[in-house]
């Protein structure tokens, strides 16, 4: 064992570590970070959410031995690679995917199975609140799921004494406390940005509106305690400890921080917590965040507002279709090269397209593509189809190709983050990217750079994700100094030697990429034509 397995193996046995463990929609996901925030070990759990009686759902024994493997196969890990039993860590904390539905009576039985954020059967309710609070309140959020319960007339909602989520649920269970990280209660309803706490007013508003219900409960009794970064959140029970770790060799007594939501954690994975900072992640799907200076002036269908996990406001857009079709068209030209008898080398392929891309013309020529797999509610789409149009005059060639399919990834993003940028005045000085559309060095960046008009920061290192960020919230309530910001913490202790690559915004390129939306904005009408009329 090396100098630094050995300095390891001392963190571990003396506890000097923090836990993270989040929840993903397929992957439950274990860090074990020291005091430097270097990851230690890894464990994982695969798992699918499930469709039951046509809500979207995990059942608590899916959720239990879920946690339960993988903590297993992390303290195994722990164990093979530094040869200690893994007794206790200095601080954990835990996140999950934000929003859903989990509601429990008295005694704490759970109502009715959890209804995950992927289920949109509350158009009713969200519509509804949203015109009675002036505030978007998306499908997904755990108020939506409450109202939409009340407007069927289900015949649980009588006996809520608690609602809460996924997180928030974990936390309680193991600490026994009822409280949330305010990040993810931002996605639970509505926060007052100057409290840090759910929104008094709108909580007054929702208590009227069903008032005529005969519910023996009022709204803010049946809510989480919100607390903000840094703050203690209590510490593992006995039971808890037992519940987290089967073997017994966990000892109770660890302080535990806010549980918190995906998109906190993903703020503090990308250091962009602070106001003028945003992240982008592109992919299958793409949504940028962007935190903000002051509240938006209304409410808009295209913006969900959230907070970070120190409690500022936060405009997020998001979008269901991203690389999934520029990724077919590539593999097009992959059967092209199979066919011609050639090695395909996946990353040379992407790399030697992507990089053409930025030959072509600053609008792209005049082509038009979308690469609508499904719907897209920003621009209005229940259901999508993947398209390329063009005029005979357009300049049709590889390189207006590829660019104007790398645009179109960021077309539907680029409607919903310009209404920020032309419409609020919001300014950013920077956004961060991660996701694959950033693999092939530069060109995803200056695409985003182009389309938002605002420099675009890539880490060389990318960590682990949000369980790594959670685990970075854990260490932040033990290490923090007295006054010390969240995002003082990791611009100072967490990210100061971290190597990144900034590209600026290219003048040309800006230009065209509004060329090219206009043209976009005009040809939806040719996108709803083949919607409508190609089943």
């Amino acid at each position: 064992m090396g100098f630094g397995a050995n300095s390891s193996k001392k963190a571990i046995e003396n506890g000097a570590t923090a836990l993270g463990i989040e929840f993903g929609s397929t992957r439950i996901k274990a860090v074990l970070i020291d005091e430097k925030h270097e990851v230690l070990a890894i464990g994982n759990h695969d798992w699918e959410n499930r469709l039951v009686n046509n809500i979207w759902t995990y059942s608590l024994e899916d959720i239990w031995n879920g946690l339960q493997d993988c903590y297993q196969d992390l303290a195994s890990n722990v164990e093979k690679k530094y040869g200690v039993k893994l007794k206790t860590v200095g601080s954990i904390g835990f996140s999950a995917m934000m929003h859903g539905y989990m509601a429990f009576d008295k005694d704490g039985r759970l109502l009715v199975p959890f209804r995950t954020w992927r289920n949109t059967i509350t158009q009713q309710a969200s519509e509804e609140l949203t015109n009675l609070f002036n505030y978007h309140i998306p499908q997904r959020w755990s108020i939506a799921h409450l109202y939409q319960a009340i407007l069927n007339g289900e015949e649980h909602v009588k006996d809520v004494a608690f609602f809460t989520t996924l997180a928030g649920y974990i936390h309680w269970k193991l600490s026994g406390k009822k409280v949330l990280g305010v990040g993810e209660a931002s996605g639970m309803f509505p926060i007052d940005t100057a409290s840090k706490d759910f929104n008094v007013a709108m909580i007054s508003q929702f208590n009227g509106l069903i008032s005529d219900r005969g519910f023996g409960w009022k709204l803010e009794d049946i809510m989480p305690k919100v607390l903000v970064a840094g703050d203690n959140a209590g510490e593992l029970t006995a039971e808890g400890a037992k519940l987290l770790d089967v073997s017994g060799t966990l000892q109770a007594g660890i302080p535990m921080c806010p549980p918190e939501g995906d998109a906190g954690t993903g703020m503090v994975a990308t250091n962009s917590v602070e106001k003028r900072t945003g992240n982008i992640s592109a992919g299958t799907s793409v949504f940028a965040m962007a935190v903000l200076e002051k509240d938006l002036s209304k409410a808009y269908d295209e913006l969900d507002l959230v907070t970070t996990p120190d409690g500022s406001l936060v405009a997020m857009v998001h979008c269901n279709n991203c690389t999934s079709d520029l990724n077919a068209w590539v593999n097009i030209f992959k059967e092209f090269q199979e066919s011609m008898g050639q090695k395909v080398d996946m990353n040379e392929l992407y790399g030697t397209l992507y990089r053409k891309a930025l030959e072509g013309d600053a609008d792209c020529g005049g082509l038009l593509s979308y690469g609508y797999f499904s719907g897209e509610h920003v621009t209005g789409f229940e259901e999508g189809r993947p398209l390329f149009v063009r005029t005979p005059d357009a300049k049709f060639t590889l390189a207006n190709f590829m660019r104007v399919n790398l645009f179109t990834a960021l077309g539907a993003i680029k409607i919903g983050m310009d209404i920020l940028f032309k419409e609020e005045k919001v300014t950013l000085d920077e956004l961060l990217g991660h996701g694959g559309l950033f693999k092939t060095e530069g060109v995803g960046q200056r695409v985003v750079a182009a389309a938002v008009n605002v420099p675009v920061s890539v880490m060389k290192t990318a960590g682990e994700g949000g369980a790594w960020g959670i685990a970075v919230l854990a260490n932040y309530m033990m290490k923090k100094e007295a006054g010390e910001t969240l995002g003082n913490y990791l611009n100072n202790k967490v990210f100061a030697g971290e190597k990144s690559v900034r590209v600026e915004p290219d003048a040309k390129d800006v230009e065209g990429f509004e060329i090219f939306i206009e043209r976009y904005k005009k040809g939806l009408a040719i996108e709803r034509a083949a919607v409508d009329s190609l089943r």
